[in-house]
């Protein structure tokens, strides 16, 4: 191992020393065992056997001391084989070029690196054949210079907190060391103002992970700038310069060492057996940073949130069940004495068949359409309403414990100074333009500018992407709707029993399950695409890349998932026409209808297997697939099998076992399958009552999986500060301002509610629900149908049909308007719209009245935020009459002692 030094040697408070001064084999320490590894750049060694060919892009003094060190390596390497393939000699020259090039590149970097006072070691003698590694340490006086160029947030002194005794036992068993009942009282950190700090240990007050963030900034502003373009580090590890950088994990140690932050979010965070307890979100916060912390902390909020949801909503399913034989629409249905003949479902194939065959399909819809759901769905709208309240009180609590108050007013004037001082070399890494141009093998020039013009061809083809892909998703489901015509027309056909026995319950199940196929297939397609497309816009910053990228895989996923859904809710039997006078499409295809008690029980069949099978298999079988898939490729790319890995892991050091580890490639995948759970149980919870139930279980397991993932197999972030969860919040309000309007009209246009309204309390004589059957069904002389849609088989019943019914509000045959629409009809959807009207203001107008109802700052924070600034204002004077008095005894001259026979003479 070579030792890289500024020329200060580590000692004293410049060194983070182990605890236990440890082997450095077991934990992130240089080879000395004292300095701790904050971050680690690996890279592709140089097989032994090729020619090194230097990289003209280089100066000649550069060139030649690279040729020195190639000269002296070359003594160790065998001379090529005289016999080798002439071809494939070029193609290996060629190679070691490109390799050359990555390593001056490397030493070029590294150099910078020295000069801004990192201390490195390079580690080419690993386990891992063909990984090298660069192990980083920030000494002392680095960390000081960027934690008050950062303004970072550093703990002073301690002020006490309350916390409710009553939720004690749920809390997990962490933080021994840092009781909830104290916080740090913190200022932004100052060199000059040491002494307001707590510094009784200097190797603990940087922890791990501000130790990492402050490496990861430093590595972000320094640049290779003698190549043709200037590189930063995000490009030179997209180029393949460095394979990967990643902070290291702590060690989860042995029994007979202290416990580390890793072990306490092992044992009290990714364990399924802790699952009714709180998380540790300080510790996560604390090990992850904040981002990671504030999504786990939100992820917590939601599920507990979900907890009500989810009992309100089997007490109404429980009340469709308990009510179900008393349900006298079903009950009419079911009735075999209402001898009601129905007309054909399709054109020839399909015969004439008997209501009382779709009574299992009407006491099931009763189950989710009962006057139950109404009462949930205001009760849902009211609900999001007070999870969003709830978060932000929660959020502004995470803001005050983790000194976040004042984060987005210092980064704002932050940005403000850059722009007034453009030409400031010490601030260039604020601003980090076009940093994802490297996708394609090229790093812009920093000069380079790029206007609107130039960003034209970028967005147009952004919308007209964009555009096709929301196409793409219709035309799927027109192909699915195609799917359900055919088969269901097939199977009408069909000679065996078996196959006719029950086809409708078969079409929606086996349509369901292609829709949630092509979801799933899609989903993956469509991040693909909304990747690159925000690629090809070239963002200029960070938080711009993320913003687009968010925008549009949400609306990409979003159409995708809830296009089948809509189209059931709301278009599914509207556009049927009626007997004689059908709508077809693609030839003499009928469009689909609705069962006589409606499109509610399709709708809630394809929510059901949408969204339990997005939540098993999508969510949580490819979460834990996915990365074992691609830990066995990353073997078969190292050339080991399993069990060879497993003897090499039990001696891999802390950085080497890391590099095993899987990417973190962000939060915005999580946030997105909770974001689209969140639709699926506010838009259409009218229709299904349970689905508050099944995304609590399902939260419950992700909630541990997603901890299991981060802490084992994923290596560990860089600690990112976030004072809320940014886009998704707005996203999260946006759907829950359309799930009021949704839910409005499922209760009105999908179920029967209104309709068995408007007949209870106008059309019915004795005020109940008798009759209402018989009063939505019209009559159809089947005499009137077309030249060659009548059934092939009129006598299926066993007698001839000379009158059909079907289900709509229409003027019999023997009317002067014949099949015209009846006033009833009119009625009806004039109750449908006012209701819809009357649901949404009232639902709007209960949820502004929430949202003013419940500040959105805790007292108690507001109070103790106020208390800090008092104590902070009295820190301040305290120390500042100090330093008054220090100067006061330096400037006042020392008083000459008097003589002892003096005083004498005095007395």
């Amino acid at each position: 191992m070579d030792f890289w030094h500024t020329g200060h040697r580590p000692s004293g408070p410049s060194t983070q020393s182990s605890p236990l001064h440890l082997h450095p084999h077991f934990g992130p320490y240089f080879s000395d065992g004292k300095r701790r590894v904050d971050y680690v750049l690996a890279y592709q060694i140089q097989k032994p056997n090729t020619v090194r060919k230097p990289s003209p892009k280089f100066g000649e003094n550069n060139f030649i001391r690279r040729l020195r060190r190639s000269i002296s390596m070359r003594s160790s390497r065998a001379p090529l084989q005289p016999k080798e393939d002439p071809e494939i000699t070029a193609q290996e020259h060629q190679t070691d070029y490109h390799e050359d090039d990555k390593r001056f590149r490397r030493d070029e970097y590294e150099e910078n690196l020295l000069e801004t006072g990192l201390e490195l070691e390079k580690d080419e003698g690993s386990k891992i054949p063909g990984i090298g590694f660069l192990k980083i340490h920030a000494p002392w006086h680095v960390l000081c210079r960027e934690a008050e160029f950062m303004k970072l947030k550093m703990p002073t002194k301690k002020v006490r907190l309350f916390i409710h005794k009553v939720t004690a036992p749920l809390h997990p068993k962490v933080d021994v060391s840092h009781p909830h009942s104290v916080k740090s009282l913190s200022h932004p950190f100052s060199r000059e103002k040491q002494h307001l700090f707590d510094l009784s240990d200097k190797n603990k007050f940087f922890d791990s992970t501000t130790r990492s963030s402050i490496v990861y900034e430093v590595l972000k502003r320094t640049r290779c700038t003698k190549a043709k373009y200037s590189m930063g580090i995000t490009s030179l590890l997209a180029n393949g310069v460095y394979v990967s950088g990643y902070p290291l994990h702590d060690v989860i140690l042995y029994s007979y060492i202290p416990f580390v932050v890793l072990q306490l979010l092992y044992e009290e965070w990714a364990s399924y057996s802790v699952f009714y307890k709180y998380q540790p979100i300080g510790l996560i916060r604390k090990y992850f940073g904040e981002k990671v912390g504030l999504y786990f902390a939100w992820l917590g909020v939601y599920t507990q949130m979900l907890i009500p949801a989810a009992i309100v909503g089997v007490i109404v399913f429980l009340y469709g069940c308990a009510t179900v034989d008393e349900n006298i629409p079903s009950m009419e249905i079911c009735d075999p004495r209402n001898n009601v003949t129905m007309c054909p479902l399709c054109d020839q194939a399909c015969s004439y068949w008997k209501l009382v065959t779709a009574c299992g399909t009407a006491r099931a819809s009763h189950l989710f359409d009962n006057p139950a759901t109404v009462f949930f769905s205001i009760f849902m709208a009211l609900w999001a309403v007070l999870f969003m309240e709830h978060w932000k009180r929660r959020q502004m609590r995470l803001n005050y414990i983790w000194d976040l108050t004042g984060f987005g007013e210092e980064e704002e004037v932050s940005v403000r100074n850059v722009k007034k001082n453009k030409a400031s070399p010490d601030h260039s890494h604020i601003c980090l333009f076009y940093l994802y141009v490297f996708k394609y093998n090229h790093v812009l020039d920093e000069k380079v500018k790029l206007t609107c013009s130039d960003r034209l061809p970028a967005y147009m083809t952004t919308v007209v992407m964009m555009c096709l892909m929301i196409s793409v998703t219709f035309a799927i489901v027109f192909g699915v709707i195609l799917y359900r015509i055919s088969i269901k027309a097939a199977l009408h056909m069909s000679s065996y029993p078996a196959a006719r026995s029950n086809i409708r319950a078969t079409v929606k199940t086996t349509a369901a399950i292609i829709n949630l196929i092509i979801i799933i297939i899609m989903d993956e397609i469509y991040a693909a695409i909304a990747r690159w497309l925000t690629t090809l816009e070239v963002p200029k910053t960070d938080k711009s890349f993320e913003q687009r990228l968010i925008f549009k895989t949400f609306i990409l996923k979003f159409v995708n998932a809830f296009t089948p859904i809509v189209y059931l809710a709301f278009f599914r039997g509207r556009l049927v026409g009626r007997p004689g006078k059908y709508l077809y499409v693609v030839g003499s295809y009928r469009m689909e209808e609705c069962a006589h008690s409606g499109c509610l029980m399709e709708l809630c069949i394809q929510l059901c297997i949408t969204m339990l099978g997005k939540q098993l298999i999508q969510n949580n079988l490819f979460e834990i697939g996915i990365p074992k898939i691609k830990k066995l490729l990353r073997q078969r790319k190292s050339e080991m099998d399993t069990k060879q890995e497993e003897e090499l892991n039990k001696t891999l050091r802390r950085h080497e076992k890391d590099h095993f580890l899987g990417p973190f490639i962000g939060l915005n995948p999580e946030y997105m399958e909770m974001i689209i759970q969140f639709g699926m149980v506010t838009l259409f919870v009218a229709s299904f009552p349970l689905a508050p139930l099944f995304a609590l279980l399902n939260n419950i397991i992700e909630i541990r999986l997603d901890a299991k993932k981060f802490v084992t197999e994923l290596r560990r972030p860089i600690a990112a500060k976030a004072k809320d969860i940014g886009i998704w919040y707005n996203l999260l309000r946006g759907l829950s301002k359309v799930a009021v309007i949704v839910n409005a009209f499922v209760i009105s246009f999908t179920s029967d509610f209104i309709p068995r309204l408007v007949y209870q309390y106008t059309y019915s004589p004795d005020g109940t629900l008798h009759g209402f059957t018989n009063h939505t069904l019209a009559f159809f002389n089947v005499s009137d149908f077309q030249p060659g849609t009548d059934p092939l088989e009129p006598m299926h019943l066993g007698y001839k049909v000379d009158m059909c019914r079907y289900k709509d509000y229409r003027e019999p045959p023997w009317s002067t308007t014949p099949y015209d629409f009846s006033k009833e009809f009119w009625a009806i959807l004039a109750a449908r719209l006012a209701f819809v009207i009357v649901f949404q203001n009232v639902v709007m107008l209960m949820s502004d009245f929430v949202d003013w109802l419940i500040p959105d700052i805790p007292k108690d924070i507001s109070l103790q935020m106020h208390k800090e600034k008092i104590l902070m204002v009295e820190l301040f004077m305290k120390e500042e009459q100090g330093k008054r008095l220090t100067m006061r005894e330096r400037n006042t001259p020392q008083q000459p002692r008097s003589r002892p026979n003096s005083h004498t003479n005095c007395v």
